[in-house]
């Protein structure tokens, strides 16, 4: 069963193959989204500073009836956080929120500030003050792990050029459709697990009959597909719902996607447009 599966980070961590994301779940809904999750069997829940559910969050950890250690939570730094000073006290904020001794994982949310997403600076020394900071968290035992979401080969780069602790994950919008190999190669050469957000593409995959057709052919649902690719392809799939019929399909995966077929959903046809989520830049492209 995929809920009691773990890859190891790179420094020893365990780390549930399954996450539960959070995006979109207000703040009053998640605590129950956590509490159903934790009694489906899930035991990683993926939130942010920037999804203002941090509480509910914490408050569902605390409540869930399962150990805490048993528990793994990742928040991330809001991406507008480019500064060593900002992110110490960002990092004690979501610590506070939450109302947690400390926090599994911790990640920085984008290389750019979303409003600047498109600009030329890459922010490179902000990143750098960013990365400082939760390497400082990390040695102190405020954090279990940390790392980086929605970065490039050159956004790494610029972090593994000065980093005293190597980022153990980088969070990207992966799915059928739209798999950054290159990207998730270099990551994986560098011992960083590539944890898939969005692995439905954000809801657009339902529409996609290639798909379907793919997902009947295995007698499965098209969600239950593209979590079994991200799978397949050594990523961390991270599926967003607050429905408890969903999560419990989300994690009946013990299906095997032939070789084959998996070629032909690395190579399916690029969504171009995510609908209302298109307004979002890790939706629109960089």
């Amino acid at each position: 069963m995929i809920l009691k599966e773990k890859y190891i980070l790179s420094n020893g961590v365990e780390i549930p193959k399954l996450g539960l994301g959070t995006w979109f779940i207000s703040d009053h809904d998640v605590t129950r989204a956590v509490k159903d999750a934790a009694k489906l069997g899930y035991r990683h829940i993926d939130t942010a500073q920037a999804y203002q559910n941090e509480s509910g969050v914490g408050e569902g950890i605390r409540t869930c009836g399962v150990e805490r250690a048993e528990m793994f939570v990742t928040t991330k730094l809001a991406a507008e956080v480019k500064s060593y000073k900002e992110a110490v006290a960002s990092i004690d904020g979501s610590l506070k929120s939450m109302g947690l001794d400390y926090i599994d994982m911790m990640i920085i949310h984008s290389p750019k500030p979303w409003m600047k997403f498109h600009e030329a600076d890459p922010y490179f020394e902000g990143n750098r003050e960013a990365w400082a900071a939760l390497e400082e968290a990390y040695k102190a035992g405020k954090l279990r792990a940390i790392g980086l979401s929605n970065f490039k080969k050159e956004d790494l780069d610029n972090i593994l050029a000065s980093c005293t602790v190597m980022p153990m994950v980088n969070q990207i919008l992966a799915h059928i459709s739209n798999t950054p190999a290159e990207l998730i190669q270099y990551c994986q050469h560098n011992d960083i697990l590539v944890e898939a957000y969005s692995p439905i593409g954000h809801g657009e995959l339902l529409k996609n009959q290639e798909v379907a057709a793919m997902a009947e052919k295995y007698r499965v649902s098209v969600p239950q597909l593209g979590i079994r690719y991200g799978l397949q392809l050594g990523l961390l799939p991270l599926p967003k719902t607050a429905k408890p019929e969903h999560m419990k399909t989300n994690s009946e995966v013990d299906f095997e996607i032939s070789e084959e077929d998996m070629e032909s959903l690395k190579n399916m046809k690029q969504i171009k447009d995510y609908g209302e989520a298109s307004m979002f830049p890790v939706y629109a492209g960089r």
